[in-house]
């Protein structure tokens, strides 16, 4: 079942340590299975290996296997740079400390790790060939860093681990999060305007209008879907009112125009804005559209790497709808998949796709980094939105 759980909405646990600490021997004894290969030779795992596990109560999670911060060579440092990248998007960590106890290796990830503000905790593994030293457990107490003693090779404390991750873990993470169901109450109609997108598989839907379907349906709602052509004979054919109605971006004016003012109406990606990221943040982002002058460079950011469409909503229509509405010469670049732009003082503003693909800890680390560096961030339905003319209509019905 865990293996059926959108990846954006996992939590995402790293096993971050030197070569030969046991990180692998700890994710095989955590998840009780041979995922990793486990070998005395330093260096065996090399890139990041995912595992999908279900940690009840948190649900569906993914654990990573990481790369040795203490790899060597032109190689070694891509790999720790690989190593580095997992964590961005990492909801915990854990440090993961061998025989030869807490380095300056340790100490600097753990440093970068609190500068990520991630909370992790420090495995002292092996601990049936050699237990923490005095100094090791008073450099953990003195910094408030929780940590425990383990053994992959006994299973010593390893129900422990996965009891520290669940108390480490998020709270939006224990509980269920919600992306529309506080819109609607039970028995409610919600009209879902799902234009068929041609970047999605054949026969698939977008996962962002998967997962309101499916929350309609886990909210005893009645969820009608229909396409964009089709509002003025589905409103008409309901016994009652809507309490929402919930459309493609890529449609959202002339869904506005066919749906009476009285009927609250958002988007898909506005509703993943709130899911994902932190909606005022991405509404304010939005005024730098009007501040945007000619030759000013734009940056489209894509969670996935996908092969663009002919009519593709970041890489032509956005572009096309933003310089129409500022009439400017602007310059658009594209990032996709889990890397993001160092040199983000380059752009005037983001613009974010819904993340659909990513989890909530790397959107709001995108989202701060941002801040941080004084850049404009906001995402496409959100952008649209404020190009067509209806953001304020859009983003009523969550009463910011």
């Amino acid at each position: 079942m865990s293996n059926k759980a959108p990846r954006g909405v996992r939590l995402v646990i790293t096993l971050a340590g030197r070569r030969n600490a046991g990180k692998s021997s700890l994710i095989n004894a955590i998840v009780d299975q041979d995922i990793s290969i486990v070998s005395d030779q330093p260096g065996t795992t090399t890139d990041a290996v995912a595992k999908h596990y279900e940690l009840l109560p948190l649900g569906p999670v993914t654990f990573y296997d990481t790369a040795g911060l203490d790899d060597s060579g032109e190689l070694g440092e891509l790999r720790i740079k690989a190593t580095q990248k997992v964590l961005w998007r990492s909801d915990v960590a854990i440090v993961v400390i061998g025989e030869e106890g807490i380095t300056n290796y340790e100490k600097n990830i753990i440093s970068e790790i609190c500068e990520l503000k991630i909370p992790f905790i420090t495995l002292f593994n092996k601990n049936d060939l050699r237990p923490p030293s005095t100094e090791d457990i008073s450099y953990c107490h003195e910094n408030n860093f929780p940590f425990l003693e383990v053994s992959a090779t006994n299973s010593f404390n390893i129900q422990e681990i996965k009891n520290a991750i669940i108390d480490l873990a998020p709270d939006e993470m224990k509980r269920d999060p919600v992306l529309a169901g506080d819109l609607f109450s039970e028995g409610d109609w919600v009209v879902c305007v799902v234009p068929i997108d041609l970047s999605a598989p054949k026969g698939r839907l977008i996962l962002p209008q998967v997962q309101v379907l499916r929350e309609v349906l886990d909210y005893n709602a009645v969820a009608v879907t229909i396409k964009e052509h089709e509002i003025e004979k589905a409103l008409q054919n309901l016994n009652s009112k809507p309490a929402l109605v919930i459309t493609d971006s890529q449609v959202v004016l002339s869904v506005a125009n066919d749906v009476p003012d009285e009927i609250p109406l958002t988007t898909f990606s506005t509703l993943f804005a709130r899911y994902k990221g932190d909606l005022p943040s991405l509404i304010k982002g939005a005024d730098a559209i009007d501040t945007l002058e000619d030759g000013d460079i734009v940056l489209i950011g894509e969670a996935c790497s996908h092969h663009p469409v002919e009519d593709d909503i970041g890489r032509v229509k956005i572009p096309h709808w933003v310089r129409q509405y500022t009439g400017k010469d602007i310059n658009f670049e594209t990032y996709s998949g889990h890397d993001f732009p160092t040199d983000l003082e380059r752009y005037k503003l983001v613009v974010h796709c819904g993340a659909c693909m990513l989890n909530r800890t790397e959107m709001l680390r995108r989202i701060n980094e941002c801040k941080r560096r004084n850049v404009p961030i906001t995402n496409y339905g959100v952008a649209i939105s404020k190009v067509q003319g209806v953001l304020e209509r859009i983003i009523a019905p969550f009463n910011l």
